[in-house]
């Protein structure tokens, strides 16, 4: 008798995500073998770089390929467990995929404390708050003062790296879709500027919100929005390149935006990509100092969620069109 939901990829899309790109299967219950874990997902996150992943330009995931579990990280309850350290009942952070049982080796799992709600550690205290919190103050390094920019300021990471922005003594600015995120950043999580890039007349208003030009942009979006920024940018100022949103729903990805490298090498812009994998070794500094934030009100994470497996399709399509705020995550069980 089947036991197991997944939520498979049964087409590699070509050009902008679709529900068709997936399918829902049953099967039965993953066997735990010895030296193994079995599983029971609670909730998944879904972000924009699992788009890129189905595009092949994302080098650590792998190339794409139809007819496999969809990946992703989950908060899951051990059911069953043939290791030492891991007992059932015991709640871990690991790569569960889109699906409801899923078995793996102690080593690719992360025991947190049970009770915490799921959505704190598939965001603020997962991949997207320490990707927020690295990129930021390391590749970045703003310093109290300095004009701070954000592209997809109201996404999983942009959302995080305005507030610890904030936090630093920055001026910050997001730049964003809508008019309701832009209310957002502003009224409830202390941006200082919020700009629809979508308005007719961003590129004045951008301007005018950068009137010192820009010391950081932190850049999650690539296309017009990079290229704007590259003219507003500081002699010295840097560059955080953490995504390219605006290029991975798409069979064709646009070039470079205008100005590179002209504009790098004459105001000696330093522009630096990063993966948050480099800074394995220093996570629980990270979660550690977001948590005291969060604790004194520092720190507000935003979450999206959606409402079982079947949902995971709908939620990754909503989120590459715009519509979500914060980390997107489907509760699951």
């Amino acid at each position: 008798m089947a036991h197991n939901t997944q939520v498979l990829i049964a087409a590699v899309p070509d050009g902008p995500l679709a529900p068709e790109h997936f399918r829902i299967q049953e099967t039965a219950t993953p066997v735990c073998a010895d030296g193994q874990v079995l599983c029971r997902t609670l909730a998944v996150t879904i972000g924009a770089g699992q788009r890129a992943g189905l595009q092949g330009s994302a080098s650590y995931a792998g190339a794409p390929r139809a007819g496999v579990v969809m990946g992703g990280t989950g908060v899951a309850r051990v059911e069953e467990s043939h290791v030492a350290g891991l007992t059932p009942g015991d709640v871990v952070v690991g790569p569960t995929g889109w699906q409801l049982l899923s078995v793996h080796k102690a080593s690719a799992l992360r025991k947190v404390p049970a009770g915490t709600d799921p959505a704190l550690h598939l965001g603020v205290l997962g991949t997207n708050g320490l990707t927020a919190y690295f990129g930021l103050l390391v590749v970045g390094a703003p310093k109290p003062g300095a004009t701070v920019v954000v592209s997809a300021a109201a996404g999983s990471v942009g959302h995080i790296v305005g507030q610890i922005a904030k936090r630093t003594g920055c001026r910050v600015v997001g730049v964003v879709g809508s008019d309701a995120k832009c209310r957002i950043l502003v009224d409830e999580l202390g941006f200082d500027v919020a700009l629809n890039y979508k308005d007719g007349d961003f590129r004045a208003a951008f301007k005018d919100a950068t009137p010192n030009c820009i010391d950081v942009y932190f850049d999650n979006t690539g296309g017009d929005i990079l290229g704007s920024a590259l003219f507003r940018m500081n002699a010295h100022g840097r560059i955080v390149c953490c995504g390219a949103v605006s290029q991975y729903d798409t069979a064709r990805p646009t070039g470079s935006p205008r100005g590179i490298p002209g504009l790098l090498v004459n105001n000696r812009v330093r522009m630096e990509g990063f993966l948050v994998f480099d800074y394995a070794d220093r996570y629980d500094e990270a979660r550690s100092e977001m948590m005291r934030w969060i604790d004194r009100g520092e720190l507000v994470p935003r979450v999206t969620e959606y409402s079982g497996l079947q949902s995971a399709p709908e939620a990754f399509i909503h989120l590459l069109n715009g519509d979500t705020v914060g980390t997107t995550i489907v509760r699951v069980s």
